[in-house]
């Protein structure tokens, strides 16, 4: 029964509003798809046949791939990439395949590097410069770190000698640089034309770029002299000229500073785009609060993941070699940090025989501190990725911090002490907690501004292996701490 119009209405902006139920529902019509294909070739082997073009032919196996391929036709880019990224390697790679050829491009964008990099194996040089020549020459230098030289070179040589420039200056910013999330699709028009003029001129072109909030004013020298709100344009006497109504653009970002910095007055002033300016204040192209999003959020995910010591984002359907190579440096480096906290305690083997009572409550003593290691940490991080702290005030954040966990250490020591002398009928080994625990939250402070301190200093990421080197520090501190004051004082 044909589909009425509501209905596929409903099918495109179903998975959009629910991607879960998408990607159940292209997991489903795939599995029925493939047990179909097994059962098509059971019964051409038991016939004696085995002709690949038999099975391609079947009515069933055609209606079958008809109707996930008319599923995947109807989500957004974003959705299959999410797809992609929850399927095992083989099944994402069928999917791939039933990808129309002019959105290949599209999806790479979408999905995460480490899927993307499967994806692009499975292509032919052919495929990458079909999907490739159909973006912007933004879109083109994000993906040209992952894309075979080869494929570059006829990209480049196919492209109009004004966006090979586009894309050759795109390629030249790092990854956190304004440049790298900059496009070039700004609207620009003079100062001394009237409103009237701009509207004519607007209603010659097909349709506005996306995210377009503002015109840019620039002189014949394509210096940029004011932005002209598109709510100001549409309610103003057209006779008006466009310098009479411009007005200063609330923030200017130059091409090569810091991503961080168009995030920052992106979330300050509220934007939505924004001019990117050379040095000699020429208009260059304009960031949007897309870009700004997508930056911030892959930021997040980074930091995330470097705290707890993985090298990079990691395929979850990756080869067992891929994963191991992500992974292993940082779990040396705390088997290693892991070994040192044992031999901590072998030290205070014969402390730990005559009063047992330790081993109950030494983990207590580092687990408190690697918590509040971690607390500390997060927080500066965090300010340091917005620009908050710098190595010049280390010592008053440690200051602060020292004092923050001197006295969180005497009231939650006081706590756990009152209840181990209680427990252990021992008012000595409760002096002996409290002592602990504030001694190993105050190291835990200085440590928790040092070690993101340090990297900064180092001009490395600060969220890097810091979880990790943070709980090393507090577990081994914290049972030299604990083992040697019970061992000083109560035996």
């Amino acid at each position: 029964m044909p589909e009425t119009l509501e209905e596929k209405s409903a099918e495109r902006t179903e998975p959009r509003a629910n991607v879960r139920k998408a990607l159940a529902d292209v997991t489903s019509l795939l599995r029925k798809h493939r047990l179909v294909e097994g059962l098509i070739q059971d019964q051409e082997a038991s016939e004696g046949h085995d002709d690949a073009a038999e099975l391609v032919e079947s009515s069933v196996y055609k209606k079958s791939k008809a109707g996930l391929q008319r599923k995947l036709d109807r989500l957004h880019p974003a959705d299959i990439a999410y797809i992609l990224e929850a399927l095992p390697l083989d099944e994402r790679l069928y999917i791939w395949d039933l990808v129309k050829a002019e959105r290949d491009g599209e999806i790479l964008l979408e999905v995460s590097d480490a899927v993307r990099e499967s994806l692009i194996s499975s292509m032919d040089t052919e495929e990458l410069v079909a999907a490739t020549e159909m973006l912007e020459a933004d879109e083109i230098a994000e993906l040209a770190p992952d894309l075979p030289q080869e494929v570059m070179d006829d990209v480049f040589q196919s492209l109009p000698i004004a966006e090979r420039e586009q894309l050759r200056a795109a390629m030249s910013f790092e990854d956190d640089m304004v440049g790298a999330l900059m496009d070039f699709e700004d609207v620009t028009i003079r100062a001394d034309v009237t409103l009237e003029v701009v509207l004519r001129y607007l209603r010659r072109l097909d349709e506005l770029p996306s995210q377009t909030d503002q015109l840019f004013v620039v002189d014949r020298a394509e210096k940029l002299l004011g932005v002209l709100p598109i709510n100001k344009l549409l309610v103003t006497d057209p006779e008006a000229t466009v310098e009479s109504v411009m007005q200063p653009p609330v923030v200017k970002l130059v091409q090569h500073e810091k991503a961080e910095a168009a995030a920052s007055a992106f979330e300050r002033y509220d934007l939505i785009s924004a001019p990117v300016v050379d040095t000699n204040d020429k208009l260059v192209g304009r960031v949007t609060v897309d870009e700004v999003l997508d930056f911030v959020r892959e930021r997040g995910e980074d930091d995330l993941l470097a705290q707890a010591g993985l090298k990079e984002e990691e395929d979850v359907f990756a080869s067992v070699w891929a994963s191991f190579r992500n992974r292993w440096a940082w779990l040396a480096i705390n088997l290693v940090t892991a070994f040192v906290a044992s031999r901590v305690i072998g030290v205070f083997e014969g402390s730990i025989e005559k009063l047992v009572a330790l081993a109950a409550l030494m983990p207590i003593v580092a687990g408190i501190g690697g918590n509040s290691g971690n607390q500390t940490i997060t927080m500066i991080v965090r300010a340091a990725a917005l620009g908050q702290v710098s190595v010049d005030n280390a010592k008053q954040l440690i200051r602060k911090e020292m004092t923050v966990s001197l006295v969180n250490g005497l009231i939650w020591g006081g706590v756990m002490g009152l209840v181990a002398a209680v427990l252990y009928k021992a008012v000595a080994l409760g002096l002996v907690m409290v002592l602990a625990m504030t001694l190993n939250l105050m190291l835990a402070a200085l440590m928790g501004v040092l070690i993101p301190m340090a990297m900064l200093k180092l001009n490395r990421d600060p969220a890097v292996g810091s979880s990790v080197l943070i709980t090393a520090v507090t577990d081994s501190g914290g049972f030299f701490i604990f083992l040697g004051l019970a061992t000083l004082f109560l035996l």
